[in-house]
């Protein structure tokens, strides 16, 4: 992954983004980068994705205290956050990944 994780990740998100609605009409997925986190004093990047039709949201972490992950969750609009987060190792996520994560969770 590039020298700034979220770049990177952004990156992926846009081309899965650009894949699901190519493949999937009924799948309009919003991604947006939220810095209430960092601006609230914690060390962290936020990124959401919306399935406004199901009220499905996928979180995506990048914590300062967690390098080289990503934490993630799968919960709905309403909860906005769950308990638990995910994790993955970054080099492990690819814009397959989130491509099949929004395809199988909003679809």
């Amino acid at each position: 992954m590039s020298e700034d994780p979220l770049k990177a990740l952004s990156d992926m998100a846009s081309d899965a983004h650009a894949r699901i609605q190519a493949t999937h009409e009924h799948i309009n997925p919003v991604v947006e980068v939220r810095r209430g986190m960092r601006d609230a004093g914690i060390p962290a990047d936020v990124m959401t994705i919306d399935c406004l039709r199901t009220r499905r949201r996928i979180t995506l972490i990048l914590h300062d205290e967690r390098p080289g992950y990503l934490l993630y969750q799968f919960v709905t609009i309403k909860d906005e956050v769950g308990e638990e987060f995910q994790q993955m190792p970054l080099p492990e996520v690819s814009t397959q990944t989130l491509f099949d994560w929004m395809q199988d969770y909003f679809g």
